[in-house]
C-alpha cells in the first residue's frame, strides 16, 4: 500500500504490518527514530524495552557533511521519465509514547539539481531495497492524479444520493468510466488523440485527462449528429471551420 504523509500514522502502520501489508508512505524529517530494543537480560525486572538509543533525525542527516549519498536513477519520476537523485538509507524503529513500535526502512532523498525539496519515504518492510521503495513512492502520483481528474471532470465524491448503497455503486462506476474514456481515446486517430488545449500562460506537452475527455466527446458528437443527413432542404449548415470551433469549445465546457 502506497500513500502520502496522511497515512503516516503509527497505529495504522502497525495494524497493517500485523496483517502482512507492506506500507510505503512519507516520513517527517523530524520524526523520532530509535535503534531496535536490545535483547532482554536474564532475570531482568520490569517491562521489556521497546526501543533503543535515540537516532539523529533526518534533518540532521540531511545537513551532516559525513552523510554518504548514493546516486540512483528512478524510472517514471512523477510522469517526467527518468530522474537521477541522491539517497541514503537505513533501518530504524519509529515510536511515540503510547503508540505501537513500527520497524521501518527510511530512504532520505535529495535532488542534485535542486528541482524538488528533500523527502523521506518509509517502508514497513526493513528488508526492501531503497530504489524499490522510491519507485513505489513515485508511482503513487499516478493514483493521486487519477482521483483528482475523476473528481474534477467526472463528479466523483460529489454525488447527491441519500442511500449508502447508491453511493457505493456510483463511485466504482465513475472510476470505470475513467478507464472507458481512456480506452476509447486509444482508438482515436493520433491527431485527435494528441490534441492539447493550451493557453498563453500554460503550455502542455502532452494531453491531460481533460483533453482526452474532450476528444472522446467530440468523436461521439461527430458520429451522432454530424453524420446524419438533414431531411429539410432549406437548412443551412455551419461552415466546417466554424462548426469545428464551436464543437471544440463545447466539448471542453461540457
Amino acid at each position: 500500500m502506497v500513500g502520502d504523509s496522511g497515512f503516516a500514522a503509527l497505529d495504522l502502520l502497525a495494524a497493517l504490518a500485523r496483517r502482512g501489508v507492506v506500507c510505503v508512505t512519507r516520513l517527517r524529517l523530524d520524526a523520532a527514530l530509535y535503534e531496535p530494543a536490545p535483547p532482554r537480560k536474564p532475570r531482568a525486572v520490569g517491562r521489556p524495552r521497546t526501543k533503543g538509543a535515540r537516532l539523529s533525525n533526518l534533518t540532521e542527516v540531511l545537513t551532516d557533511a559525513a552523510t554518504e549519498w548514493q546516486r540512483i536513477t528512478v524510472p517514471g519520476w512523477y510522469g517526467e521519465g527518468e530522474r537521477v537523485v541522491e539517497v541514503c538509507s537505513n533501518t530504524a524503529v519509529w515510536r511515540h509514547a503510547g503508540t505501537p513500535v513500527v520497524p521501518i526502512r527510511w530512504v532520505l532523498l535529495r535532488d542534485p539539481q535542486g528541482r524538488c525539496d528533500p523527502q523521506a519515504p518509509l517502508c514497513t518492510d526493513p528488508a526492501r531495497d531503497p530504489l524499490q521503495i522510491v519507485v513505489w513512492f513515485a508511482q503513487r502520483w499516478q493514483v493521486e492524479v487519477t482521483f483528482r481528474e475523476a473528481r474534477d471532470h467526472l463528479g466523483i465524491e460529489t454525488q447527491r444520493q441519500w442511500s449508502d448503497l447508491a453511493i457505493a455503486r456510483t463511485t466504482p462506476c465513475l472510476l470505470g468510466l475513467f478507464s472507458l474514456v481512456t480506452l476509447l481515446a486509444a482508438r482515436l486517430s493520433p491527431r485527435a488523440r494528441l490534441a492539447v488545449a493550451t493557453a498563453a500562460w500554460y503550455r502542455k506537452k502532452r494531453p491531460t485527462f481533460a483533453d482526452t475527455l474532450a476528444a472522446v466527446r467530440r468523436e461521439i458528437w461527430r458520429e451522432q449528429g454530424f453524420f446524419t443527413s438533414c431531411p429539410a432542404p432549406d437548412v443551412r449548415k455551419l461552415r466546417p471551420a466554424l462548426r469545428n470551433a464551436v464543437t471544440y469549445a463545447l466539448c471542453h465546457a461540457a
